[in-house]
C-alpha cells in the first residue's frame, strides 16, 4: 500500500486550493451537473456524508442507502455496557487519568509529550491555529481541507510550498494515502494529523512529539468506527498542549467517551483483528472497483481512491443504485469508496457494477 501511495505523490502534492480555483467553486459531494449540483461558495467545507442529500436526489428511503463516501472502519468497536453513573455525572479525573494512560501505552507515547483528549478531532483543528501568532502555513494538498479552513479564518496565509512557520501533514494522507517522513518536518509548529495512521501503525511519526513545536492529532472515529462518539487526541508540545486545554475548558469528552476509549486502547487483540480484516477488504474492494474500469491511484485500508474517465458519472451511476461514493471538487476523475460492512452491502455493491457494467 506505501507504494501504489507514493506512486500518486506527485499528484497529491499539488495545492489544493489552486486546484479549486482552477476548477471553480467547490460544490457538495452530491448529484452531478446534470441532476443539480449546489454550488456552495469557495471557503464551503468539502466532505464525505451527505446520504441525506443524495437520498432526495436520487430517491430511495435514507436507511435503504449503503455509504461508502467516508473513510470510517464499517464494523466498529463493539460498546461496552455503561454504568448509570457514566451518564448522571460530570466526568472525573481518574477516568481521564486511565484514558491518556491507554493512548500512552497504545501509541507508545514518548514520556516527554503530552496528552489532551478532546471531542473529536475536528475541535482540535478548529483551535490550533490559535496558540501561535498566524503568518504563513503551508499544507501540502490536496488534503483534508478543514485544516486549510481553520488557519485561514485565524488570519493566516495558506502558502502553496515551503518555508512557512507552521505546515500540517495529514498522514497517510487524505485522499491518497501518502506517507511523510520525519524530514519533511520544517516549521516551528508542526502539526501532524494521524487521523487514518492507526491502520499503519509502523507509519506513525509519533515518537517526534517529545520536539517542541509537534503536535500529532488522533481520532478515535475512524480505525475503531466511533465516529458519533466524538472523540480525538492532541499529542506532543506540552506547552501547546496545555493551551489548548485551556481552550476546551472544563469536561471536554463526555464520561462514556471516557470508558470506551480507554476500554478499546487497551484491547491489542481487537486492532490486530481489525487491521487484518480491513487489509482483506481494501484488496476486495479493489478486484471490484478495477474490474469495471477505474484504476487504483492511492488510499489506506479505510479508504481507496480509484482515476476514472469521470468521477460524478461514477458517483450518478452508483448512486441510482442507493451507493454513495465521494468526489472532489479539484478533481474531474478521482471517485474515493470506503469499504462495505456486511455481506449485504458487499453483494449489493457487485450487482450494482454489474449493472454499470452491463448499462443497465
Amino acid at each position: 500500500m506505501a507504494d501504489t501511495a507514493k506512486s500518486a505523490a506527485p499528484l497529491a502534492v499539488k495545492n489544493y486550493f489552486q486546484l479549486a480555483k482552477q476548477r471553480g467553486l467547490p460544490r457538495i459531494s452530491g448529484p452531478d451537473s446534470q441532476s443539480g449540483a449546489q454550488s456552495m461558495g469557495a471557503d464551503a467545507p468539502d466532505h464525505g456524508g451527505g446520504v441525506d442529500a443524495a437520498a432526495t436526489a436520487y430517491g430511495g428511503a435514507r436507511d435503504a442507502w449503503i455509504d461508502l463516501s467516508t473513510g470510517i472502519n464499517p464494523v466498529p468497536y463493539p460498546l461496552p455496557a455503561f454504568e448509570r453513573r457514566q451518564w448522571s455525572v460530570l466526568p472525573d479525573t481518574r477516568a481521564e487519568a486511565a484514558l491518556v494512560r491507554a493512548a500512552r501505552q497504545f501509541w507508545q507515547i514518548p514520556d516527554g509529550a503530552a496528552v489532551l483528549a478532546a471531542p473529536g478531532a475536528s475541535s482540535l483543528i478548529a483551535r490550533i491555529p490559535a496558540l501561535v501568532p498566524p503568518g504563513k502555513v503551508w499544507i501540502p494538498g490536496p488534503t483534508y481541507n478543514e485544516h486549510g479552513r481553520a488557519f485561514a479564518a485565524a488570519g493566516w496565509h495558506v502558502g502553496a510550498e515551503p518555508p512557512a512557520k507552521a505546515q500540517v501533514l495529514v498522514h497517510p494522507n487524505n485522499p491518497d494515502g501518502r506517507i511523510w517522513a520525519a524530514t519533511d518536518l520544517t516549521a516551528d509548529l508542526c502539526v501532524i494529523d494521524e487521523s487514518f495512521c492507526d491502520v499503519l501503525p509502523a507509519q506513525s511519526l509519533i515518537a517526534l512529539t517529545g520536539r517542541p513545536g509537534v503536535i500529532v492529532l488522533k481520532s478515535f472515529g475512524k480505525f475503531w468506527g466511533l465516529a458519533g462518539m466524538r472523540l480525538g487526541f492532541a499529542i506532543g508540545d506540552p506547552a501547546l498542549i496545555a493551551r489548548l486545554a485551556q481552550m476546551l475548558g472544563p469536561w471536554p469528552v463526555s464520561g462514556p467517551a471516557l470508558a470506551i476509549g480507554a476500554k478499546a486502547l487497551l484491547d491489542g487483540a481487537w486492532a490486530e483483528a481489525a487491521r487484518a480484516r480491513l487489509a482483506v477488504d481494501a484488496a476486495r474492494l479493489d478486484a471490484l472497483i478495477t474490474s469495471v474500469g477505474p484504476r487504483l491511484v492511492g488510499g489506506t485500508s479505510l479508504f481507496r481512491l480509484y482515476d476514472t474517465d469521470d468521477a460524478a458519472v461514477w458517483q450518478a451511476r452508483l448512486a441510482r443504485y442507493q451507493i454513495w461514493s465521494r468526489i472532489f471538487p479539484y478533481s474531474s476523475r478521482w471517485l474515493r469508496l470506503g469499504l462495505p460492512g456486511s455481506a449485504g452491502d458487499w453483494a449489493r455493491l457487485a450487482d450494482a457494477l454489474e449493472r454499470v457494467e452491463a448499462g443497465r
